[in-house]
């Protein structure tokens, strides 16, 4: 039977008549040895006596792929009324426990440790709340209530989406070990309102020495706050400059998707070059870890200007409007992400138009970077054999893994492809209705239904879509989308560009943006960008990680793992190979170079001469300039243009 919008909505938040759990599991992480890469849990469970089984997630919502903290968790202990109970592992779902519940047992409690690779710092530490949690199998997460408390060393701040009940006594650990973690005495226990475990998963915590919480256009309801934990105190201060653009981000989304699926939002933000980078989305907040300096000036601030935006933009495309198969019950059951070319390609979009109206990057910024990542795409080798749907078919096996010939495999081009086709939908909109209607109208039918609706999942299929742009205008848009993303096209869709007024051409030297991304991986030891020419991506010691495949330094059968040693008679420098290339324009004699491949050196030369080639977006005079359209801003700004007044 046909269900409505609402009607799903419905079924999406009644309870489950199979299950009644009257009492919420209670979970208290501490994260007070966090500088130790150990996190700690004391859970205590509502049972009946009997067998029963806990799971811990397995299949992350946002990460596409069954990853999980499984293989980290450790020392985890049973106890019913102070005695330890056996368990056993379950042989298939390996992220399942069975214990036996003894009579008369109605708490089960339950110690576990997890081993936490990254996201933690003396300074600071990162709860994604799945590397702790254990809870009842195969019920409805969203069904199980849970009131979460978190444990963190004296003198530390929080951010968090949660909303804190208030402090409480740091508790001892009751398992059976004597030598077990005890927090310490000074430590800060705070408790959390109750929620569900779907929730719960969902509300990551940041936690840190060097904490601020700055509250965001204060005139957009619901709240808003950008929560920052830095390594240094004075990074943990961030630029007015950005605080102004990141207020400026929240009433560009308010004014984008007229609606908003939150009750507060945080943007949660680590500054460490120990801790790690993360882009991880949640409905009511995001997790974003960035280098020390991230944001500290205009150079840095431009590799990482669209993470806020893209992130921020999922609690819209992704948490609230989710592909139906890529919501699942539990987080046990395999996700299906056949429209992740929506769920991130989409985002992706956003992500970068949003930074650009809100000031986080410029017009001209924008422009070059999409130059970037469109001729990436357009000279990805693999897109000869697979089709854009495959990568998000088969996103859980692409997603990471081996990096050499990754552009003949093909990795997570759902993102930028995706991008590119949504440009497309964009700039074709506007042609057709001349430039009276847009994306814009598209996203507010589509991620605005039902209105203001606090933290919920809608999921969808294609047809919505398609259904969906045909009220902004009609047009044959399942085939649009059909042809753009389940067909094999060997060249990428720059329609997009081209009807928005601009051509992707290649110039003799990198763009603005190029050098100044180029400047701040210079210092991070990057290499050269010969990918349009030679076709490798050759490192600052010559190592070589990619070739492009069917490009010139592949038919002369350089590999990935080879280490260029001599260019030309003169030793491997970024300057000798791009003289290399620069004379190999008006000389009919090859590129010669000197490998070495483990413990063999050998010739090879590089039969090239069509000169350096770097990305690049110039103007088609006399047509409508819709790229320019797109990233103008669309709210007023008041003044001042941001509360920079902060909590501690």
């Amino acid at each position: 039977m046909k269900q409505t919008f609402l009607a799903t909505l419905v079924l999406l938040t009644s309870a489950c008549t199979a299950f009644a759990q009257k009492q919420p599991i209670r979970i208290t992480a501490d994260l007070t040895e966090g500088y130790r890469h150990l996190y700690h849990a004391e859970i205590d469970l509502p049972v009946k006596a009997g067998p029963a089984s806990f799971i811990t997630p397995r299949w992350i919502p946002g990460t596409h792929a069954p990853g999980g903290p499984l293989a980290d968790i450790t020392g985890v202990v049973f106890t019913a009324n102070g005695q330890t109970l056996k368990w056993r592992r379950d042989d298939v779902q390996l992220a399942e426990f069975h214990v036996e519940v003894p009579k008369g047992v109605d708490t089960l409690h339950v110690h576990l440790d997890c081993i936490v690779a990254g996201r933690v710092t003396t300074k600071m530490s990162v709860l994604e709340w799945e590397h702790l949690m254990l809870y009842p199998a195969n019920v409805p997460v969203k069904d199980i209530p849970i009131q979460p408390s978190i444990t963190v060393p004296a003198g530390w701040g929080t951010g968090t989406a949660l909303k804190p009940v208030g402090k409480v006594p740091t508790p001892a650990v009751t398992g059976v070990d004597e030598d077990a973690h005890h927090p310490p005495a000074d430590a800060i226990t705070t408790q959390y309102e109750v929620t569900t475990v779907e929730q719960l998963e969902d509300s990551p915590v940041i936690s840190g020495k060097y904490f601020h919480e700055f509250p965001l256009a204060p005139e957009i309801t619901p709240k808003h706050y950008l929560d920052v934990v830095a390594d240094q105190a004075e990074d943990a201060q961030m630029r007015p400059q950005v605080l102004a653009e990141v207020a400026n981000l929240v009433r560009e989304a308010d004014k984008n998707y007229a609606s908003h699926h939150y009750n507060e939002y945080h943007f949660l933000l680590t500054l460490s070059d120990v801790a790690g980078g993360q882009g991880l989305e949640h409905g009511q907040s995001s997790d974003n870890g960035v280098g020390e300096k991230g944001f500290a000036d205009d150079v840095h601030q431009l590799g990482e200007a669209d993470l806020l935006a893209h992130e921020f933009t999922h609690s819209w495309n992704g948490k609230y409007r989710r592909p139906a198969r890529l919501y699942q019950p539990d987080f046990a059951t395999p996700q299906q992400g056949d429209l992740m070319w929506v769920y991130e390609g989409m985002t992706q979009y956003w992500g970068n138009v949003l930074a650009a109206r809100s000031g986080l990057k410029s017009a001209e910024q924008y422009r070059d970077l999409l130059a970037l990542s469109a001729a990436q795409l357009d000279y990805k080798s693999g897109r000869e054999w697979r089709p854009t749907e495959d990568t998000a078919v088969a996103g859980s096996l692409i997603r990471g893994g081996n990096a050499q010939w990754v552009n003949w495999r093909r990795g997570q081009d759902y993102y930028q492809e995706g991008e590119l086709v949504w440009l497309d939908a964009d700039t074709t909109i506007r042609k057709l209705t001349n430039n009276q209607k847009s994306l814009d109208d598209f996203v507010r039918i589509f991620l605005g239904k039902g209105g203001n609706t606090g933290p919920l999942i809608a999921p969808y299929e294609f047809s919505e879509i398609v259904a969906d742009l045909n009220q902004v205008v009609k047009y044959d848009w399942a085939t649009f989308l059909s042809d753009r993303i389940r067909n094999i096209n060997p060249r990428a869709d720059l329609a997009g560009i081209e009807q928005g007024g601009y051509k992707l051409v290649y110039l003799d030297h990198p763009n603005k943006s190029e050098k100044t991304l180029g400047a701040t991986n210079s210092r991070r030891g990057g290499g050269l960008n010969v990918w349009y020419s030679l076709g490798l991506r050759v490192g600052s010691d010559g190592s070589i990680s990619d070739v492009r495949y069917g490009g010139p330094g592949d038919k002369a059968k350089l590999g990935p793992g080879m280490k260029v040693l001599v260019v030309n008679g003169e030793a491997f420098s970024a300057d000798a190979l791009k003289a290399g290339i620069v004379k190999a324009k008006t000389d009919t004699a090859p590129i010669h170079l000197t490998v070495q491949l483990e413990t063999g050196v050998f010739p090879i030369d590089v039969d090239y001469h069509d000169g350096e080639r770097y990305p690049a977006m110039v103007r088609v005079e006399n047509t409508p300039a819709y790229l320019d359209d797109i990233v103008k801003s669309r709210a007023s700004t008041p003044t001042p243009a941001v509360n920079t007044a902060e909590k501690q």
